[in-house]
């Protein structure tokens, strides 16, 4: 069992993803669109993704450690057109072996994890050799005050939010990790206060 635990914040995130579809909707689309082979996705939440992935994807192993959005991942699961298979673990332990999938999602879950370079490191292990990290996540704005903004309010939103981290630089956490980054879209999601800056991308072990 990993151990992880947020009821409070796990079902406000299930209903938040479920109210943000119209918007959110289109960037996980464009997450997963012309994966193929094995797919590890790295905290797979309630599996608002699974039901996504395209034919070509023969099997998805989704990793999620909290037991109220495994419960929900399952039920998602169910009824996707892939293979899915989904399992308890954490990016930082992640129950696989070596080099054993094509390409890994992390869906807005790099904020959270308490180790991101531990976490990527654990992608790079399982993937294949120039396997592909697909990544979709909140980030450190660029923009200077708003990067402050978000620094100030980081320790108060880590403990409402389930240690979900405000003012991570994720893409160049992925580059110190060893990955080169093919591709990065970066946008700002409408109404999202301080989580708004985002980035959508792809890099490749």
């Amino acid at each position: 069992m990993s151990g992880v635990s947020h009821p409070i914040f796990a079902r406000v995130f299930d209903r938040l993803t479920r109210v943000s579809e119209r918007v959110v909707g289109p960037h996980r689309d464009a997450l997963v669109a012309g994966l193929s082979g094995r797919v590890v996705e790295v905290g797979a939440g309630n599996g608002a993704n699974l039901h996504r992935y395209p034919a070509a994807v023969t099997e998805v192993v989704a990793v999620e450690p909290e037991p109220y959005l495994r419960r929900k991942a399952e039920s998602a699961a169910a009824g996707t057109p892939v293979a899915v298979t989904v399992v308890d673990g954490t990016a930082e332990a992640l129950p696989l072996e070596d080099g054993t999938c094509d390409a890994a999602v992390a869906s807005l879950v790099l904020c959270t994890v308490p180790d991101p370079g531990v976490a990527l490191a654990e992608i790079r292990r399982v993937l294949k050799p120039g396997g592909e990290l697909r990544f979709y996540e909140h980030v450190l704005a660029q923009d200077h005050r708003r990067a402050r903004r978000q620094h100030r309010l980081a320790p108060l939103w880590k403990r409402m939010a389930g240690g979900c981290h405000l003012d991570r630089d994720t893409v160049a956490a992925i580059e110190r990790a060893g990955f080169t980054i093919e591709r990065v879209d970066r946008f700002d999601l409408p109404k999202s206060g301080p989580v708004a800056p985002h980035v959508l991308g792809v890099a490749r072990s």
